[in-house]
This record gives C-alpha cells, sequence and structure tokens, in this order.
C-alpha cells in the first residue's frame, strides 16, 4: 500500500520549489539527460503551465507544473523510447505510478527504468501523486490537492498533446506500485476507454476486506502526508458511494477486454510489522478480486513469489514485454 522508506522521505520532499526540485532532477539524471539544446518543445495547454523543465535529446524529460488542481507545483518525468526525437514515429504510453509517500523520480533514483525500458518501444509518463490515492480527497487542510483531476484530466491530454502518441484505448497502458498499483487499477476501472493494459505490483484491489482496513490505511497515510488532517474518503464516516466507485472488487465488469497483471509477495518480512501488514493485506485482496475476475470469466496474468512488500523488477519486465504484446505497436 505504501512504501515504507518513501514515506520517511515524504515530508522533506513536500517542501521542494520548483526550482529547487529542477535542479536536483537535473543532477541526479545526469547520466540520461544530453547537454544539448533541447529536442522536445512543449507547451502549455490543459489547465497545466509549465513552470520548470529539462527538454533534452535524451530519453528522459522533466517538467513542472502551475495548476489550480493542486496547490503545490507537481512534477512529471516523461522516459521516451531510443531513437525518439529522429524517428518521426508515434509510440504507445505507459503511464507508471509511483507508491505512497514518493515522487515523480522514484522509478528512476530507485528502479532504474531507463537501463528496464532500454531496447522498448514505448513512452513511460510518471507523474506525481503525493499520498493522495489517485483520488479527489473528500476533504483538505492543504489547499487543492485533486490528483485524479490532475492526472486524468490534466496530464493524459497534454502529453497527448505534446508528444507522439496513439490517443487511444489500444495506444495506452497503466501500471503502479503499491498506493500506485492501486491508482492503476482504479483508473483503468473508472476511465474504461482510456487503457487497454492495467497492472498492479503489490498494490491493493480490495478496499473493504477486514473492515475497510485499505480504506482506513489511505485515510490515515493522506491525512499525515498529503492533507493536513483531511481524508480521501471522509472520517469517521466515509463517503461510500466514492469507496464503492474506486473500489476494484466492486467495479470487475470494467476489466473485460483489457489485459490484466498482477503480482504480489507471500512471504513478508516476519520481524516488520509494516512490510507484514502491507504485504498480507496485498496478497489477500489480489486472490479476492482474481476470483472475482475469474467468476466473470476475465482472463488475467498473476504472479505470486516469495519476498514482501517491494518493487521486482524481474516481474515488472515481464510485465512490460506483456503490455508491448497488447498495446499497438510504434509506428
Amino acid at each position: 500500500m505504501s512504501d515504507s522508506g518513501n514515506v520517511r522521505r515524504r515530508v522533506s520532499r513536500r517542501r521542494l520549489l520548483a526550482g529547487t526540485a529542477g535542479v536536483a532532477a537535473a543532477g541526479a539524471f545526469a547520466g540520461a539527460f544530453s547537454a544539448s539544446s533541447p529536442a522536445v518543445a512543449a507547451v502549455d495547454g490543459h489547465g497545466l503551465h509549465i513552470v520548470d523543465r529539462n527538454e533534452n535529446p535524451g530519453r528522459l524529460q522533466y517538467y513542472r507544473f502551475a495548476t489550480a488542481a493542486i496547490e503545490w507545483d507537481p512534477a512529471v518525468n516523461v522516459l521516451l523510447p531510443d531513437g525518439y526525437h529522429t524517428s518521426g514515429r508515434r509510440y504507445p504510453v505507459l503511464y507508471l505510478l509511483h507508491g505512497g509517500g514518493a515522487d515523480f523520480r522514484t522509478f528512476h533514483l530507485q528502479d532504474n527504468i531507463v537501463n528496464l525500458t532500454a531496447g522498448r518501444e514505448i513512452i513511460v509518463v510518471m507523474p506525481d501523486a503525493s499520498t493522495g490515492w489517485y483520488s479527489n480527497p473528500v476533504h483538505s487542510n492543504t489547499g487543492p490537492r485533486n490528483w485524479e483531476t490532475f492526472h486524468m484530466a490534466q496530464l493524459l491530454p497534454w502529453i497527448e498533446s505534446n508528444f507522439r502518441t496513439f490517443p487511444e484505448y489500444d495506444g495506452r497502458a497503466v501500471a503502479g506500485f503499491s498506493m500506485g498499483g492501486f491508482g492503476a487499477l482504479k483508473y483503468a476501472a473508472k476511465y474504461y476507454g482510456h487503457f487497454c493494459s492495467v497492472s498492479s505490483h503489490s498494490g491493493p484491489a480490495s478496499l473493504r476486506r477486514d473492515f475497510g482496513l485499505v480504506v482506513h490505511w489511505a485515510n490515515a497515510t493522506s491525512a499525515a502526508l498529503d492533507l493536513g488532517g483531511g481524508t480521501v474518503y471522509g472520517a469517521p464516516l466515509w463517503d461510500e458511494a466514492r469507496v464503492s466507485a474506486d473500489n476494484p472488487v466492486q467495479r470487475i465488469g470494467s476489466y473485460h477486454n483489457k489485459r490484466v497483471f498482477l503480482a504480489a509477495g507471500t512471504s513478508p518480512d516476519p520481524v516488520n510489522w509494516f512490510d507484514t501488514v502491507n504485504e498480507t493485506q496485498v496478497l489477500a485482496g489480489q486472490r479476492e478480486f482474481r476470483a472475482a475476475l475469474a467468476r466473470a470469466g476475465i482472463p488475467h496474468e498473476w504472479r505470486e513469489v516469495p519476498g514482501g512488500h517491494y518493487f521486482r523488477h524481474e516481474l515488472f519486465v515481464q510485465d512490460l514485454d506483456g503490455m508491448l504484446r497488447r498495446l499497438r505497436r510504434a509506428g
């Protein structure tokens, strides 16, 4: 559900200003960026105003936006395929969503996403999401934190206006880790016509099981790390309609005609309560979700492997290959 290491870093990350984050990103990405003149000239649009950027002839592009949807200026990394700048071709897109307490840099700094995607003809979009559970919250004490609006109503069309993509169902996939795995399942169901492939790596798939443990966790973590005491789903009383709309196991029919990939660990660290609580709940929820998919006759892929709550590179590579088989090919 959340990444414990990233949670500890979340407080300092929230204080990053646009210029500071841009400098840090440029320094951290030196190996992926080129020092030459910009090769991509993105423009404002869809409610997003670019306040910082690093555009270059390399693969990894960085942008930070001012937007009415989010009080502070959220950022995104856009990882382009090899040869993008000179090919003139269009490419499918993967929206890759981070876990709680992390940010737009996580998959690059911690998971070496540049190497994991090398040689594959796909654009990877990695946006900020704070610990907002990919939702517009019921209540915020820190100004607008409408992450769902930012991602789906602003960033997605902005990407399609500024990069050579296939703006269609067969041109988009969504995947994520932990909280991001939940976000991927949620977005694929609520925005049915947007994504033909959805993947959840150690992400919860059932909000109401065990007396709503995941909803309570989402409320607690969002209150502490994003909303200044506000909550995603409402407390002490939930917005029940919103929970139902976001709950993957209550949206089974929305996964018809999609490629579905699920991964979870079977042996979390017994002395690490955070790891145990997270992955035990993830595994149980994914099994409930898989059973519902099976009853509905919806094909799906799944992996249960040893270990706890972390992003498994080898499973992501397997997943990525499966996405590319399902997505429209670059051309």
